[in-house]
């Protein structure tokens, strides 16, 4: 009989999460309350909100719901109870390092600005850390849907902040407003500055979005970049050159990207030798987290457990954590395989 092992305890980064999608749906229930913010039942139900995006009503509803949870972050002590939390699910999911990505604008103007906003952030992941010991760093995200001179801005900040815990600049929301191209002063500042760069890329719009992450903004990582296994060079560029894809099964398809979990191309990637690190996204709205990512990869796409700890390797090694740590988990996910 063969004998199925743990994912939980799979060691294993997780560089795909969203900052305020990071939340308990018992926190934003908590903390609506406290405030009197009104839920939609798609948030209050206690079940996952039944989302479409890709059109743009449905992408807009999802906007709408994810705005009105943030909304409910209002004071340090929230941001420090989310990030903790955070952490702690992360921990039990097996998670050895986060990296998680946020707009600090959205926050600045209940926590006083953009530069407090920011300080706030990473002084909490700092502390969710030491705490948990679960490794933590931050990746700062302009909005597409914004004017590129304040991506400018936040590539700047982020910078600035490069020896506070900021590791990479990420381009988030509808990748298929504008152009990658407009953000590409932003991204060369955040490079030089020794960030990482990763645009969000190949989730809602097709191949031609992730070429443009690799060839306009020089992506390092790109966020989702599923749509490249539609393109066989594509797919073949990204093996090559090594670029790792952040893959988020379960919001593709609760976005409607896919229309079943076994569609996502993650054994297409896999073969071809395109590097991914599964990810959770926005677990408030789509109520899976890091350790049912790799189910999907076992349950719908037949990954063995040698399969699902390359996986996890391949989320270390494209990590921005340091030569020591990665050594230490990726001596961990052997241990694990070999149990």
């Amino acid at each position: 009989m063969v004998r199925v092992r743990d994912l939980r305890l799979l060691p294993k980064a997780h560089l795909h999460l969203h900052f305020t999608g990071s939340m308990r749906s018992s926190t934003l229930l908590e903390l609506a309350d406290k405030y009197g913010v009104h839920l939609p039942e798609a948030l209050s139900g206690g079940e996952p909100p039944k989302l479409r995006a890709t059109d743009e009503r449905g992408w807009f509803r999802f906007q709408r719901l994810y705005d009105i949870a943030r909304s409910c972050l209002r004071s340090p002590e929230d941001i420090q109870r989310l990030v903790r939390e955070t952490a702690e699910e992360d921990v039990r999911d097996g998670s050895r390092w986060l990296e998680i990505q946020v707009d600090p604008t959205s926050y600045a103007p209940r926590l006083g600005g953009l530069i407090p906003a920011l300080e706030i952030i990473l002084d909490a992941v700092a502390a969710a850390s030491r705490e948990t010991g679960l490794g933590m760093r931050v990746l700062v995200a302009a909005n597409r849907m914004k004017h590129p001179l304040d991506a400018r801005t936040l590539a700047r900040l982020a910078v600035r902040y490069a020896d506070r815990g900021v590791v990479g600049f990420g381009l988030s929301n509808d990748e298929r407003r504008g152009f990658a191209r407009d953000f590409d002063r932003a991204f060369a500042i955040a490079r030089d500055g020794g960030l990482l760069a990763a645009p969000h890329g190949g989730e809602l719009s097709g191949p031609a979005s992730v070429r443009d992450c690799l060839d306009d903004l020089h992506a390092g990582r790109v966020g989702h970049g599923v749509r490249a296994a539609e393109d066989p060079r594509l797919v073949s560029r990204l093996a090559d050159s090594g670029v790792t894809c952040e893959v988020c099964p379960a919001s593709n398809v609760a976005l409607g990207v896919y229309e079943k979990p076994e569609d996502v191309p993650l054994r297409t990637l896999f073969d071809a030798g395109v590097p991914m690190a599964l990810g959770a996204d926005d677990p408030l709205l789509f109520g899976a987290r890091l350790a049912a990512q790799y189910e999907i990869a076992r349950e719908h796409h037949g990954f063995s457990d040698a399969e699902l700890a390359e996986l996890a390797r391949q989320s270390v090694r494209g990590s921005r954590a340091p030569a020591d740590v990665q050594r230490r988990i990726l001596a961990d996910i052997d241990a694990w395989l070999a149990d």
